[in-house]
């Protein structure tokens, strides 16, 4: 049992520096998609976030410091690569609507993504006997899962505002194109 609770504290604390990189990596993005947002509640909603995952970062931080590790020195790229898709999202010169659509799209992809792995991390502190990990675990998936549920409530509204946006003179619908079907999906 030794062997593999050492092989598990290992992985979580590798778990825990990937979410730390995930996160921070998150606390510089938000800024820019809440610049890109077009609708002030979704605007408003990537703020509160920002304070949010700020909040994050020193929960993670607590946690390392208690187990006298650093949180640094790895490198997310989970995370990298969902912020350069939002990143482009933002580029493509979408009109509003849609790039909201989209913007909606690329952060529910990133709360999925941090759901997971808190959740995974919280398992393991739990098993680990990590009880002061656990309760902060516990805080950052329920705030994690809350913003995807706002996001998902907001897209109700902002995904039939990109549809509504691509109706044509006539009040007929012109095609929208493979990339717009994709980015205006909801999860």
């Amino acid at each position: 049992m030794k062997i593999k609770e050492s092989n598990l504290k290992k992985l979580y604390v590798a778990e825990l520096k990937d979410l730390y990189s995930a996160e921070n990596q998150l606390v510089k993005a938000l800024p820019k998609m809440a610049a890109a947002a077009t609708s002030n509640d979704l605007r408003a909603g990537f703020e509160a976030h920002l304070k949010q995952t700020k909040e994050h970062v020193n929960r993670l931080e607590r946690i390392c410091k208690e187990m006298e590790e650093s949180p640094k020195g790895k490198k997310c790229k989970g995370m990298e690569g969902l912020i350069e898709e939002g990143k482009e999202m933002i580029e493509e010169g979408l009109e509003p609507g849609e790039l909201d659509a989209g913007l909606i799209s690329a952060a529910q992809r990133v709360e999925h993504y941090e759901i997971a792995g808190y959740g995974c991390v919280r398992t393991y502190a739990k098993l680990l006997g990590e009880n002061s990990a656990v309760a902060l675990l516990d805080k950052t998936l329920a705030e994690e899962k809350e913003t995807d549920s706002k996001l998902t409530q907001l897209a109700e509204a902002i995904n039939v505002e990109a549809l509504e946006s691509e109706e044509g003179p006539a009040g007929g619908k012109s095609s929208p194109k493979p990339t717009q079907l994709r980015k205006t999906a909801s999860a």
